[in-house]
């Protein structure tokens, strides 16, 4: 496969790596964006495990619980201005409280709102606003207490980061304190158990790569290998982490000091994973230029 410069702008971009640095790592994937940043991994290369994707859509995310069940709902538009906007934060709310009633984000694009379809109403907003929007994610989760959180809040129940929090015990003051942890530290997921299996073992292997590189017996690598994916693991699960407002307990562990159990988690970013092109207006000036 042909290395072409955009491709090794785009993985420079995403890990930090020299340019050279980041050619040779296509080279040698044979042009596979995601094995090129493992390989920088292992070489020891990548500054900074960036997300390939960057993520510059707009909107909002809103979070609604009632009776033991919560809905967060992430609603696109195209700027932040937009978001900012009163006709859209009261129509991505109504948009919450109807998703309370549905199971998926299809089946919420087709619920009733007010007499039209969310998605006609949305389609509604976009003739009016002049910017386009969609429904792009929904969580739900349930329990006997759910919390919820939103932080950067652009006004009541919605901001860029709605968190839902699901536990027995405790009180809605600790609640909010986890929920606060996990829209700052992203969690990947409740425990080991919770984790992708496929994400652990890619993990694993990028390790003893790296482990390798030092030129250490396998049985030494092993026992390395054990002590990094203890790490990997307490690092990447919320009962596992450091509790942001007591860094001297786990979350688990302050869950158990404070009376609750902790039984699950649902964290919307507005715009996360989604990659958005990059306008060159130089690049774009100058083609015009010439031609």
């Amino acid at each position: 496969m042909a290395i072409t410069a955009a491709l090794v702008k785009e993985l420079r971009d995403s890990t930090g790596a020299g340019m050279m640095d980041a050619k040779k790592a296509l080279t040698e994937t044979n042009g596979d964006m995601e094995a090129a940043v493992d390989w920088l991994r292992t070489k020891g290369l990548a500054k900074a495990a960036k997300k390939s994707g960057r993520t510059a859509a707009e909107g909002l995310v809103a979070v609604v619980v009632d009776a033991g069940k919560g809905v967060a709902v992430e609603v696109n538009s195209e700027t932040d201005f937009v978001g900012k906007n009163a006709e859209f934060q009261e129509m991505v709310g109504g948009i919450a409280k109807v998703a309370l009633g549905v199971a998926d984000v299809d089946a919420l694009k087709a619920a009733d709102m007010g007499g039209k379809t969310v998605e006609a109403v949305i389609t509604d907003k976009i003739a009016t606003i002049g910017e386009n929007m969609s429904v792009r994610r929904m969580a739900a989760l349930e329990g006997e207490t759910v919390i919820s959180y939103v932080h950067n809040a652009a006004t009541a129940g919605m901001g860029k980061i709605g968190v839902l929090v699901a536990m027995t015990g405790g009180d809605e003051a600790f609640g909010k304190q986890v929920a606060m942890h996990i829209a700052a530290v992203n969690p990947a997921a409740l425990s080991e158990a919770d984790m992708d299996a496929a994400v652990v073992e890619k993990e694993k292997q990028v390790q003893m790569d790296i482990a390798r590189e030092s030129g250490k017996p396998e049985a030494v690598i092993e026992k390395m290998i054990v002590g990094r994916m203890k790490k990997f693991v307490a690092e990447a699960t919320l009962l596992n982490q450091a509790f942001v407002v007591n860094p001297d307990l786990t979350v688990e562990a302050a869950a158990k000091e404070a009376g609750a159990t902790i039984t699950g988690f649902v964290r919307l970013e507005v715009g996360e994973g989604i990659e958005v092109e990059k306008e060159d207006f130089a690049a774009e000036v100058a083609k015009a230029a010439q031609g």
